[in-house]
């Protein structure tokens, strides 16, 4: 970690609040002067020798409590008028325009400065603005003397004199006008080609909720933002959860809600807020994302953001279309999206958001996923999904209860500490099944992801600093805020924290014991920085479109398709019979139970699609085997970790025999149909018992 940037970024955003502070904008001071207390506190953990670093942290965070009633009772700046609006869109697209001149792309420049000069002739039109009226005539004035020179010399095929499609005069709203927008740079490299078999495979995954999502390739470079009238996805809006659903009010585009849109102000984990969306993995992730591209200063996730200014910084953009680049199904994807986000009768955003409503990375990215996922009525997944959507870097999952026998406390710690400070890998947590008094009385979710934000060590102590999602709702147990006898004040000092400030301030973020995560939290999600194994020779491409990274030599082949007998049973939780995981003894021998009859020992294949929006899993127990079964012989094998709407488990070798087969959703009581698919070298017979 650089602390000098750090040190900088804190000086930076410290000033910047000052000056909002001074002109009274105080939703803005607010939001720099939270940026400069983290920057500080991360310039802290970086080791900054700087005096009086808990000082000047403290001095922000109690002037945002003294701005606080300020920032309530301040009205808004007003919304800027369509006619405004309008403007910035003809702005968008003679910038636009200038790109294709650049590019020599004559015939696209044309269309968009036409179209620039149409959308400025118009709105003039609409509006008695004097001032505004200007801007649009001057701007249009260019546009179509650019216009009508690319026409002449096309006629003529003679060169043009060199033209700025603006003056240093001109300027949106007195503010700091927009930097034209540069090619969309692709994550595949030119020349990239597909085997005939790959594209096959390309074929089959890119469907997804019945969406086609191709491929991130070159072609994407001639991707289109402008247009003259705001753009909308013509698959329509996302569908809404229930809770949504139940306080939905409409969908609004950014200026309908805010006086300034800006894609990103300050890329920063403290600044992101969960609502009603049951995305928390993926918020988690979205954050200890954003935590490292602030500490490394490496554009992890507004790289992913377009369109892009000539510095690779995502724009805001007026015309309302955004692509987002995601990792899934094996490569990188464009997703493009509008820019229609739903809002509640209080005009209150119902999707994640940034503390700055001016500010929409956040919300963009998160409505980009929720698209690929079927839409915001979504079950929820778990980090190492999600940090691969949004990173591509390569996930590991570590349990922490007691089934598995592998996990050992101090060597995991060792592991995580060394890494994380490496910069090696990203890092969130979950819970697990926990009941209402304990989650209230530890401070904690059930089943809930949280973001980790730093790993410390001190005097043989060892601890996690943690967000969880929401941006509110902390730990209650050892070293929280309000821990009078275990904090001591060399160890406040170690950890650059302050109980009596944090007790102001509820964001989520808070620390714990390492022994205290290992008790109350059940899973460890890892995701690896792929530049780790760049010095390996064994990185091969294959035909899944997944690469494969290893640190010895390996070879690989096509999985061998042995099956020659299937049967698949369509089934149905209803009612009792819908039980639940076996952490729920009393309902749980209310589920569907299944027996198979293998005639004799092989491979075996079992697959359990259920509804989407609940997780499924499936136990298979011996009943009785056919003779010795040797050491293949088990009591039970389970599907694994419970997935959204579909799991699977394969056995190299099943000794012939009778099994019952219990599929399952994690919660009881979620109702549904449900298909369970067998597959073997052996004859098979299936029947229900239950």
């Amino acid at each position: 970690m650089d602390c000098t940037a750090l040190e900088l970024d804190g000086v930076k955003f410290a000033k910047t609040a000052v000056t909002y502070d001074q002109k009274g904008k105080y939703n803005e001071a607010v939001f720099y002067y939270k940026e400069a207390a983290q920057a500080l506190i991360y310039a802290g953990m970086a080791g900054s020798k700087l005096e009086g670093i808990q000082d000047k942290v403290n001095e922000y965070l109690d002037r945002v409590q003294a701005l606080h009633n300020a920032v309530q009772a301040q009205k808004s700046d007003p919304l800027k008028s369509r006619q405004q609006v309008d403007l910035e869109r003809a702005h968008f697209l003679v910038t636009q325009a200038f790109e294709e001149d650049e590019k020599g792309n004559d015939d696209e420049a044309i269309e968009l400065y036409t179209q620039a000069v149409e959308l400025c002739i118009k709105t003039s039109n609409e509006t008695s603005d004097q001032a505004l009226q200007n801007k649009l005539k001057q701007l249009a004035r260019q546009a179509l003397d650019r216009a009508e020179g690319l026409k002449e010399s096309q006629s003529k095929s003679t060169p043009i004199r060199q033209f700025f499609p603006l003056g240093p005069d001109f300027s949106l709203n007195d503010r700091q006008q927009p930097q034209p927008v540069r090619a969309v740079q692709s994550s595949e490299p030119h020349g990239q080609r597909y085997t005939a078999e790959e594209i096959e495979v390309l074929r089959s995954t890119s469907t997804i909720n019945g969406i086609a999502y191709v491929p991130f390739m070159s072609v994407d470079l001639k991707e289109r933002f402008a247009f003259p009238v705001p753009f909308s996805d013509k698959y329509g809006k996302l569908a809404l959860s229930p809770k949504q659903k139940a306080i939905f009010s409409r969908w609004v585009r950014p200026d309908e809600i805010c006086n300034n849109p800006t894609m990103i102000m300050s890329v920063s984990s403290f600044s992101i807020k969960q609502t009603v969306v049951s995305d928390c993995s993926f918020v988690a992730s979205l954050a200890i994302s954003a935590a490292y591209e602030r500490r490394y200063n490496k554009k992890l996730i507004t790289s992913i953001i377009y369109p892009q200014n000539r510095r690779g910084e995502p724009e805001y953009n007026p015309c309302g279309k955004y692509m987002v680049k995601l990792h899934i199904n094996g490569v990188p994807r464009k997703v493009i999206i509008d820019d229609y986000l739903p809002v509640d009768r209080n005009g209150e955003l119902l999707c994640s958001y940034s503390s700055n409503r001016n500010e929409l990375w956040v919300s963009l990215i998160e409505k980009a996923y929720m698209k690929v996922m079927g839409g915001y009525d979504f079950p929820g997944s778990n980090s190492n999904i999600d940090l691969h959507a949004l990173t591509g870097w390569i996930p590991e999952r570590i349990a922490m209860h007691s089934d598995n026998q592998s996990f050992s406390k101090d060597d995991t710690f060792r592991m995580l500490f060394q890494r994380f400070h490496r910069g090696d890998v990203l890092i969130t947590t979950a819970t697990g099944v926990m009941t209402e008094e304990e989650g209230e009385r530890w401070g904690l979710v059930p089943t809930h992801a949280y973001a980790v934000l730093d790993i410390r060590e001190y005097k043989g102590m060892r601890f996690l600093q943690l967000k969880n999602p929401w941006s509110h709702l902390r730990w209650k147990g050892r070293y929280s805020e309000r821990d009078e006898k275990n904090w001591t004040p060399e160890l406040l000092k170690y950890l650059n924290f302050d109980p009596k400030t944090a007790q102001k301030f509820d964001n989520g973020v808070f620390w714990i014991a390492w022994e205290d995560l290992c008790q109350y939290y059940d899973v460890i999600y890892l995701s690896w920085n792929p530049a780790l194994f760049k010095d390996s020779s064994c990185i091969h491409r294959c035909v899944c479109l997944q690469n494969v990274y290893t640190g010895c030599k390996f070879t690989f082949s096509k999985i061998p398709n042995p099956f020659t007998h299937s049967k698949r049973i369509n089934g149905q939780w209803k009612g009792v019979s819908a039980g639940g995981c076996g952490n729920y003894k009393d309902s749980y021998k209310h589920n569907p139970i299944y027996q198979i009859n293998l005639e004799r020992s092989g491979p075996l294949l079992i697959e359990l699609r259920g509804s989407r929006q609940y997780s499924v899993g499936f136990e298979m127990v011996t009943v009785s085997t056919v003779g010795d079964p040797g050491p293949a012989a088990f009591q039970k094998k389970t599907s694994g970790d419970y997935r959204c709407g579909f799991c699977y488990m394969e056995a190299e070798h099943v000794p012939a025999g009778i099994y019952n087969v219990i599929p399952t959703t994690f919660l009881p009581k979620q109702e549904g149909p449900f298909f369970l698919d067998f597959a073997s070298t052996s004859p098979l017979k299936v029947s229900q018992l239950q």
